[in-house]
């Protein structure tokens, strides 16, 4: 038996069974709704009276310089901060301030970290297969059925993230751009209806971030997707929207020549150091 196989019970079901027909209701409204969202920490304001929506199917991308809030906004999407005043909702039906983490990720919203996480002794098929696990029993009888469908949703990710050709090597000898998109894949196996990526590109070639740009366009539409990215010409190369955020509150918002024609963002950003974000 492999290692992965060793890794989890055999009694479990996988999440791509969850019916296929959302909970999340965007018919009413955005698929995510912040509105005057504060935090705190140690009377710093990290957030600050925060407004932001976001459509079904939309690539926002966040910029701002450091101290902006775009990790702590990205903490209280996900469950891990809870702010101090405001709503936060997904869809029109979720009230994101109620859920913890678990049941967060469970209802549709995956979060790619700056650093890739990836099962390193294991391989890109393996580390896609071990992401559909979650703690739920399955009937045995079921496990024969099942086989050929989880092949069939690990076949269809290894081409939405362009590793094929890499499906049985350790994820450990993997460059770091192809790592990236193996996480990407990981949350892809879950289904999710919102996707928050936070600097997809850093370390990465130009090669690499042509491609990264490429995945995550094609992902729009069929997901929403909130990138928070440093580097300004990879921003322009997939922006629709650009939000700036600064000081935890909304600056500018529009297309990536408004938010670059806007004096207070060149004073704060643009005009300083674009390596800070």
């Amino acid at each position: 038996m492999s290692f992965f196989h060793n890794m989890i019970d055999r009694d479990r079901v996988f999440d791509f069974l969850v019916p296929e027909v959302s909970p999340v209701d965007v018919r009413h409204g955005p698929i995510l709704y912040l509105e005057d969202v504060s935090v705190s920490f140690d009377g710093f304001k990290a957030i600050n009276d925060l407004s932001l929506t976001i459509d079904d199917g939309e690539l926002r991308c966040i910029i701002g310089p450091n101290g902006a809030g775009k990790t702590t906004m990205m903490d209280i999407i996900t469950g891990k901060t809870r702010p101090d005043s405001g709503s936060v909702w997904f869809g029109s039906r979720h009230d994101l301030l109620t859920r913890n983490e678990p049941e967060i990720a469970r209802l549709g919203i995956g979060r790619k970290f700056q650093k890739p996480t990836v099962f390193e002794a294991l391989s890109v098929f393996e580390n896609l297969e071990l992401s559909m696990a979650c703690d739920k029993s399955l009937w045995p009888s079921l496990t024969a059925r099942l086989s050929g469908e989880v092949n069939d949703r690990i076949d269809e990710v290894l081409s939405t993230i362009g590793l094929k050709g890499q499906a049985r090597r350790p994820a450990g000898i993997l460059s770091h751009g192809q790592k990236q998109w193996l996480e990407i894949g990981m949350l892809l196996m879950q289904r999710p209806r919102l996707l928050l990526v936070d600097e997809p590109v850093a370390g990465m070639t130009e090669q690499e971030m042509a491609r990264t740009a490429e995945l995550l366009t094609g992902l729009a539409g069929k997901h929403s997707v909130v990138v928070v990215e440093h580097d300004m010409g990879f921003v322009r190369s997939i922006a629709r929207t650009v939000t700036v955020l600064h000081q935890g509150s909304v600056l500018a918002e529009g297309s990536m020549d408004q938010v670059a024609s806007d004096p207070r963002v060149v004073e704060v950003y643009l005009g300083g150091d674009e390596e800070a974000a």
